[in-house]
């Protein structure tokens, strides 16, 4: 009789020597306890813990989890009825809070450094029957990277991720069943530096101790890890890690930002990648995606031109980027504010937008302009030619983010988009706005026919009724600060 994971056609001879190598391991290392881990749609790692003798059987036929934690907003709170009849209509398998099975890669077994006797597996939902959960941001990645690879393109990614890391000074209220609420409140928290000294290294000396727990965390998990820095704003840092495959980029974001926050959180510190956390006086944290596509065949840049097109000035794409790097910066101009949505998730992240921040306003490019939307970095001849996208708050959905960054410059190489001149006033009124709030982007993402249809219509109308659950609370609350002090502080 056949396990579930060969139901689902995805355990073949190589997963089954991944799955001998990782028991091995778990053997090896005296792990007691692993963790099954899969990332909701708000970038937050969820999953059940199991004894290490059960892991075995559990990478074979799947863990059970209740389906509606795919139903979830950022407040845990259900955004369908799955109670009530036709409550998950367009949604078959999720009716009644029914179960999914989890699926983890034995070969993502990792033993998490901050744990004791601890190992950690990634893992993606299945239906009962086999089915894979098309929902998951995951798959919706894979499947854009599958229509990348269809074009003869794959996908190279390198990260900054700015964040905040504050000290922890009283845990009372956050812990006070007295005060529990849904959802409840953050620690009392003080700054680890002061800010407004960027790159200081007076101010990175103050911050060694929380630094170094996030170096030694993201080293021990194998992540590339290249530089952690000061910030301008107080008690904000960032983290540059080295470049890699889209998957593998997505990844390791969304195992960095889960487990850093872990690690801080037992030495007495809190992490939020929040865009801007709940205090008068900070600068917002964006997540600068560097992207490039290679051609699938020869690895080499498919943005990387080696002399200025003919007649082209600085200002013109085609003096620094290939005929494909040029639509395909015109596809993410095309679809900026569309995917505005996968890129700054939040009604907090809107905030950022806003002129002579280091942040965008406007949908423009710019050569190495850090106030354009699009920053384009390479000269010709530079292998490492490629396109940064400024337009992301560090919350959002790394699959999701990236998968909006194929689809958009997808669409625009196969419509060999041209991109406009480039910019040198990148907060002037003249250009198209980005959108200036979380429901201002859901209608744009539902406007853009394009974008709508290549993610398909089910994901869609998904990801626009989970938030407009929390946007609609967000546009109720009294006290908005307090709303997001709750909802994002305290959990992302």
């Amino acid at each position: 009789m056949s396990f579930f994971a060969e139901q689902c056609g995805i355990h073949d001879a190589a997963r089954e020597e991944a799955l001998q190598h990782a028991v091995q391991r778990i053997e090896e290392s005296g792990l007691q306890l692993v963790r099954f881990a899969w990332c909701d749609l708000h970038g937050v790692t969820r999953g059940k813990t199991l004894v290490a003798a059960a892991a075995e059987a559990a990478m074979r036929d799947g863990v059970g989890m209740v389906s509606t934690l795919m139903l979830k907003d950022t407040s845990d709170r259900t955004a369908y009825k799955v109670f009530e009849p036709g409550g998950a209509a367009g949604l078959p398998g999720f009716e009644y809070a029914s179960n999914l099975l989890l699926l983890a890669d034995p070969a993502s077994l990792r033993q998490l450094p901050w744990a004791q006797s601890t190992g950690w597996v990634r893992g993606q939902p299945w239906l009962p029957d086999g089915r894979p959960v098309e929902l998951d941001t995951r798959r919706v990645l894979q499947r854009a990277l599958r229509r990348l690879a269809d074009a003869g393109f794959a996908m190279r990614c390198g990260l900054e991720i700015e964040f905040h890391i504050y000290r922890i000074e009283d845990t009372r209220a956050q812990l006070d069943p007295e005060q529990a609420a849904w959802p409840g409140l953050p620690p009392a928290v003080s700054m680890i530096h002061p800010g407004y000294n960027l790159l200081a290294e007076g101010w990175a000396d103050m911050a060694e101790e929380p630094l170094r727990i996030v170096q030694h965390t993201a080293q021990a998990l194998g992540l590339p890890l290249l530089s952690l820095e000061i910030e301008l704003g107080p008690s904000q840092v960032e983290a540059v890690f080295g470049v890699t495959d889209a998957l593998e980029v997505a990844d390791n974001m969304v195992l960095f930002r889960n487990a850093v926050k872990m690690a801080l959180r037992r030495a007495g510190y809190h992490a939020s990648f929040m865009c801007r956390p709940p205090f008068p006086n900070i600068m917002s944290s964006g997540w600068h995606l560097h992207q490039s596509l290679v051609h699938a065949a020869s690895g080499q840049n498919a943005f990387m031109r080696e002399a200025p097109a003919e007649g082209a000035t600085p200002a013109q794409a085609a003096y620094s980027l290939s005929a494909t790097g040029e639509h395909y910066l015109a596809g993410l101009l095309e679809h900026a504010r569309g995917m505005a949505v996968f890129c700054t998730p939040t009604a907090n992240g809107f905030g950022r937008f806003r002129p002579n921040a280091l942040a965008p306003q406007s949908v423009l490019w710019g050569r190495d302009n850090r106030g354009a939307m699009l920053r384009v970095i390479g000269q010709c001849g530079d292998a490492a030619t490629r396109i940064e996208n400024r337009i992301g708050e560090p919350a959002a959905n790394p699959y999701l983010y990236l998968a909006s960054q194929v689809y958009a410059g997808l669409d625009g190489i196969a419509r060999k988009l041209a991109a406009p001149p480039a910019t040198d006033a990148p907060y002037a009124d003249a250009a198209a706005r980005l959108p200036t709030s979380l429901g201002e982007a859901l209608q744009a993402l539902q406007s853009d026919t394009i974008l709508a249809n290549a993610f398909g219509s089910e994901f869609i109308d998904y990801i626009v009724r989970v938030k407009q659950a929390e946007q609609l609370r967000f546009a109720q609350a009294e006290d908005k600060d307090d709303f997001q002090r709750r909802e994002y502080f305290s959990r992302i």
